[in-house]
């Protein structure tokens, strides 16, 4: 996904996985490149339905699931319960994982 688009979600409802940190102020020490890996290993896991993504201090992450268990089975994955677990000791000083079902979308794209 480009950091300059929108992801493309179905009609609700639909699952929101909402992540939000504040880094440590240590060297990046791989954090992109396994940024990178979890984005390419979410969207290959069944339900993703896509990821925006957004980091000025506060990072913030949504990654988008067809359902609650399809988001909670992405948490589960082998690899990425190793990237949390690296991101706790190394990359986030604090963060908040949030879990909601989206109701409504509405919006406006330019021709």
């Amino acid at each position: 996904m480009s950091e300059d688009s929108i992801a493309c979600t179905p009609s609700p409802p639909y699952t929101a996985v909402i992540f939000t940190s504040l880094r440590d102020e240590t060297p990046d020490d791989g954090y992109a490149e396994m940024a990178q890996r979890m984005d390419a290993l979410a969207a290959a896991q069944p339900g993703y339905l896509g990821v925006e993504s957004a980091r000025e201090g506060v990072g913030i992450t949504v990654s988008y699931w067809a359902n609650d268990a399809d988001a909670a089975a992405w948490k589960r994955v082998v690899e990425h319960s190793e990237a949390q677990r690296i991101g706790r000791e190394q990359w986030y000083r604090s963060y908040r994982v949030r879990v909601a079902t989206v109701t409504r979308e509405y919006g406006h794209d330019k021709p």
